[in-house]
């Protein structure tokens, strides 16, 4: 449960995320330190980056949006069984509503560390770490690593 950036956690949960973060490789120094970031607002397109290791990522702005790092995105998509990324099921209507794509009015740094985002339906509470971004690397080498095996191998 969340509110306005607190969150309360179980004993059970935080075993369980202690458990996940040490199934985590450990990332490299140069791994998680940026050497170009591009924001790219006017093209619509999103984030990217070239790390100092030389591996380049990006993410679309709809992906950044729905994997919001704050306290209260999270909890909700624990609630409903999504991973970062994933966006929100939407409940079918009769005339669905136009809603503007996801697209940052304003980024900010956030000391040496991170990159806030201000959104245009207004969320601005997430705080998007180098090892956040690093770690949920949208590339195919990267996704591919993260993925779970399907079974044994032949």
């Amino acid at each position: 449960m969340s509110h306005e950036g607190i969150r309360i956690v179980s004993k059970e949960d935080e075993a369980r995320e202690v458990l996940e973060s040490q199934r985590q490789p450990e990332l490299s120094r140069a791994a998680l330190k940026p050497e170009k970031v591009r924001v790219l607002i006017t093209e619509g397109k999103g984030l990217e980056i070239d790390w100092s290791d030389g591996h380049k990522s990006a993410w679309s702005f709809a992906w950044l949006r729905a994997a919001c790092p704050c306290a209260t995105c999270v909890e909700e998509r624990k609630q409903q069984g999504r991973k970062p990324g994933q966006p929100k099921s939407s409940a079918p209507e009769l005339l669905p509503m136009y809603a503007p794509p996801p697209r940052p009015t304003s980024v900010h740094p956030v000391g040496r560390y991170a990159m806030e985002f201000v959104w245009n339906d207004g969320h601005r509470a997430g705080i998007y770490s180098w090892e956040y971004l690093r770690r949920n690397c949208q590339c195919q080498e990267c996704k591919f690593s993260r993925s779970e095996p399907a079974g044994a191998p032949n």
